[in-house]
This record gives structure tokens, sequence and C-alpha cells, in this order.
């Protein structure tokens, strides 16, 4: 099977590099050198993945990323970085970024981390296949239609992105079971850093800012302090 990537780095020797070398494991590639020219291209062509550098000449990877997560549709990024910080890989992380690569990288691992995050997508395809596409969730007065990834909440569509529209699955079709970070990182984002799972939380809390009245009293998805969390199995006044 061939994929499309899109590849975002104004460095065109890099650019170049890759570009040639994704075509050994049958992929296409387009090359942007700026912000303004990813998101351009993004808007206009089918894309399977996007590998993003960090630092961008007019707005930052970060920003981009931020941008390209608002679309409704799940499209695996992988972020480029010449930063050693850990707080700009969890930022990156934070942002919707799934996996990254500190510059400078050998080809080969670039290549690993391409082909785990293609596998990732397919299992995520086939985790949600499992739910048959005339089932609809159903979690007090939210309704989520997984084959359209649609929520209704007071039958009126509530705008997630497609990474909060997973979790919210997740929770909803898991009522009343608790959950560790770790647990979620694994079963909603299919990796796992050890340490990252503030990730999580910050998910978690633009979640509640879309589906709670009063976000520091939720309703839906519950703090189980200590250990995780969990959605609310009871019903919801």
């Amino acid at each position: 099977m061939n994929y499309r990537v899109l590849i975002v780095e104004d460095a065109a020797d890099i650019a170049d590099l890759v570009q040639l070398h994704l075509r050994d494991i049958h992929c296409e590639a387009d090359i942007a050198v700026d912000g303004a020219g990813a998101l351009e291209h993004f808007a206009s062509q089918g894309y399977d993945m996007v590998i993003l550098d960090l630092m961008l000449p007019d707005m930052d990877g970060l920003e981009v990323c931020r941008q390209l997560r608002t679309n409704a549709d799940y499209i695996p990024i992988l972020m480029l970085t010449a930063k050693s910080t850990e707080m700009d890989r969890v930022l990156g992380l934070e942002m919707g970024a799934d996996d990254y690569l500190i510059k400078p990288f050998a080809i080969a691992e670039l290549l690993a981390r391409v082909k785990a995050l293609f596998r990732r997508v397919q299992a995520l395809k086939m985790n949600l296949e499992e739910v048959t596409t005339s089932t609809l969730v159903v979690a007090g007065n939210i309704k989520i239609d997984p084959s359209k990834r649609r929520v209704l909440m007071d039958n009126k569509v509530l705008e997630l992105t497609a990474r909060e529209f997973d979790l919210l699955l997740f929770f909803a079709s898991h009522p009343g079971a608790v959950f560790t970070r770790s647990q979620l990182l694994e079963q909603v984002w299919h990796y796992h850093y050890s340490g990252y799972e503030h990730t999580v939380n910050s998910h978690i809390n633009r979640l509640r800012a879309k589906l709670e009245p009063d976000p520091s009293k939720p309703n839906y998805i519950l703090t189980v302090w200590g250990v995780g969390y969990k959605f609310n199995d009871r019903e919801v006044s």
C-alpha cells in the first residue's frame, strides 16, 4: 500500500534526504518549507502522515501541529526537533504530535518510526471497526456516532478534535472502568512514553471544557485520585 506523506522542513538537504528514503517504504512525499505552505498543502491534498520540523521560519511546528489537529480527520504527526530539552518534547505531544525524533537522527530510525505510526493507525481503524456502524454510544445527553465521528450534546453538534473524539469514545464505551494515564496513552494514543502521562491530563482538561458546565466539578470524566480517570456510569443530573 502506498502512503502520502507531507514533509515540513526548511532545511533542503534534510527534506530531500527524507523524501528520497521514504520511497524505500512505498511512500510518496511532498515538501513544504514553512508553516504557511504546510497548511496550504494539507488543506488541498490528502495525506496519511505529516513529518513536521519544530523550528520553521514563519511559525513554529507547535502552532502548525495545533492547527492540523483542528481537522476532524486523524492524521499521525511525527515531529522533528533539534532541541533536546524535555519541555519541547512534552509541548509537542500535548499539541497533538504522535511521536518525536531528535536531530541528528539515523534514517533507519526515522523509517522505523514512520512504519510504527502507520501500524498504530491501522490498529486504531481495526478497533473502530469493531463498533458496528449502526451503534450509537449514548451517555446521558451525549450521543456518539462512531461511523460519522460525530458527537451530539443536547442534540447540538459538539466540535471536537480527532484525539478528543477518540478519547471520549473510549471513555463512553467503558463506563465505570478506571484507567491509569499510562493505559489511556496505550489505548487511545497507541504508544507509551514513561513520564509523559501528563499529556493525557491536558487532553482531558480540554475535553472537560467542552463537555462540562463547570469543568472544575466534572459530571462525565471523573478523576479517581491516585489512580487515573473513569467515565461516570451513573445518571448525570
